[in-house]
């Protein structure tokens, strides 16, 4: 099974794919890595050597930021638009959607499963006698 930047790349996957677990790399990414390390495309993650491995690692050092740096990055920069007060910033401290799409209906994945609407604070429950 290799590892790369942290990850375990699922064995019985191609590598072009098996990359794209890696946080920050996609699959024009992937190839692209793949190309310059001369590696193929088809091979599957178990059937990759040693040096093959060590050269795809080496390509993604070299000129991408994956993982952890990106992750940090990303929250930074969000932390920045919270601070500066924009309209992005508040919409990501109010868990909301942050560009332009619609709310009134859709955005459930954003927002969290409903609220019902239809319940009375401190409403009684009548007995039966």
């Amino acid at each position: 099974m290799a590892r790369i930047e942290g990850v375990f790349l699922p064995k019985e996957k191609r590598v072009e794919i098996g990359l794209t677990y890696i946080f920050g790399i996609g699959l024009p990414t992937s190839r692209k890595i793949l190309g310059d390390a001369k590696v193929d495309m088809d091979t599957r993650v178990k059937d990759l050597s040693s040096a093959q491995v060590a050269a795809i690692q080496q390509e993604i050092n070299a000129g991408y930021k994956v993982e952890g740096d990106l992750r940090k990055e990303v929250t930074l920069d969000i932390k920045r638009l919270q601070e500066i007060g924009s309209y992005r910033g508040s919409r990501h401290k109010r868990s909301l959607p942050a560009r332009g799409q619609r709310t009134k209906t859709n955005a459930r994945t954003r927002k969290g499963p409903r609220k019902s609407s239809n319940i009375v604070a401190n409403k009684k429950i009548a007995t039966k006698k």
